[in-house]
């Protein structure tokens, strides 16, 4: 952070109700800010969230809650081509949301619902 820009943070902590020593508590704020950014669980988040942003791919998780579905399933669901289904998977199955099997000639996917929960579990500790 360049000088101008801590100068400026500070000129507004000092107007804080409960500061009482400026230097202080920036440099505390900065020591929280650094070790909240350097955690790994903040990463995997990010990633489940990301996952989730898509519309298709929660209409796919939504599906998978009923069964598990080939593709040929998913394209009839969300009337996309097979690549683009596939790329959707991919990210799901990476975050480690569902997982994928063959099953005969075809591929099947399937929730993870242990991973959901802790997804969900770390997600509502992080935030309240």
């Amino acid at each position: 952070m360049d000088d101008k820009h801590e100068k400026g943070i500070k000129a507004k902590l000092i107007k804080c109700e409960d500061v009482e020593d400026v230097d202080f508590h920036f440099k505390h704020l900065r020591i929280l800010g650094n070790e909240l950014i350097q955690q790994t669980r903040f990463n995997n988040l990010i990633e489940f969230l990301n996952a989730l942003s898509n519309k298709k791919r929660l209409i796919i998780l939504n599906i998978l809650k009923e069964k598990d579905r080939c593709v040929c399933e998913l394209e009839a669901v969300l009337d996309e081509s097979q690549p683009s289904i596939s790329h959707h998977l991919k990210i799901l199955e990476r975050v480690g949301l569902i997982k994928g099997w063959k099953k005969g000639k075809f591929t099947h996917y399937d929730l993870i619902e242990e991973k959901i929960r802790a997804f969900i579990e770390l997600l509502t500790q992080e935030l309240i």
